[in-house]
């Protein structure tokens, strides 16, 4: 059952078939078709990814920049420290789905039927069904870029996590799972988000690589898992010195920890 490693496998006919059936190119037009399909999925996932959600509701709900609080960063963490846990949730699905919307349309774009073949007990796969798995995981991997470098935002955004892991959920469900409880049992363990979110990220590549069997035979897939997994560990590379250092500041998600000395947070007012 292969949609499970993936929602591409519910797409068929998509935007670029549809084009394909109409026009009927020739070997130079099939190349520009395909080549402007990866253009539109690249620029389409970096505006989305762009929309920093923790700048939205900061900015939206508290009329406050949520970059000038704690850690400076755009992200869930530090919205869950400066204006708690429901601003922190709605920024964690906003973040998340733009990854989702942004491999959903990408699928759309470049939706095909999986043609399987056996040749000498080998499988192959339709060279239109690598373009769609390609163009799904490129979305993914823009979105999270749009999150981290946002052009609506100067180029500061968030660390990418939220949208990695959700963008994850649709691209391999199963995996996803695994991912979830590797995070759950870091954080909840540990407290450190940071921690969870790279090691979760690092495993990524490697689960991928180990469970799913129609990817390697491409490295599609593993290709662009590694390199997400490199963008969060680039992007928590701040985190990465602290939890060196042992400075690293925990999160408490269930009861609250006594602040000490050191760990003091302007916390603005809820204007709502």
């Amino acid at each position: 059952m292969f949609w499970i490693w993936g929602i591409y496998n519910l797409f068929e006919n998509g935007l670029l078939n549809m084009i394909r059936t109409a026009t009927n190119p020739g070997e130079i037009g099939e190349a520009v078709l395909v080549g402007c399909g990866f253009m539109a999925v690249v620029v389409i996932s970096y505006l989305l990814g762009s929309v920093n959600w923790a700048l939205v509701i900061s900015k939206l709900f508290y009329h406050d920049d949520v970059r000038n609080h704690g850690s400076g960063n755009a992200g869930t963490t530090n919205v869950l420290r400066t204006y708690g846990k429901k601003a922190a949730i709605f920024t964690f699905l906003g973040d998340g789905l733009k990854g989702v919307i942004s491999v959903l349309i990408a699928c759309a774009i470049f939706g095909y039927p999986m043609i399987v073949t056996e040749v000498n007990g080998a499988t192959h796969y339709d060279i239109c069904y690598t373009y769609l798995v390609t163009a799904a995981y490129l979305a993914a991997t823009f979105a999270i870029i749009g999150h981290i470098f946002p052009i609506f935002a100067k180029f500061r955004g968030g660390k990418g996590f939220a949208t990695f892991l959700l963008s994850a959920l649709v691209l391999n469900p199963a995996i996803w799972l695994i991912l979830v409880s590797i995070f759950l049992i870091l954080v909840l363990g540990a407290h450190y988000v940071s921690l969870g979110s790279i090691v979760t990220a690092a495993f990524y590549p490697v689960l991928l690589k180990s469970f799913d069997a129609v990817y390697t035979q491409y490295g599609v897939g593993t290709l662009f898992a590694f390199f997400m997994a490199a963008l969060i560990a680039w992007s928590h590379r701040t985190n990465i010195k602290r939890l060196w250092n042992h400075t690293e500041r925990k999160t408490y998600f269930f009861g609250q920890k006594p602040k000490s000395e050191n760990d003091k947070t302007d916390k603005p007012k809820d204007t709502k």
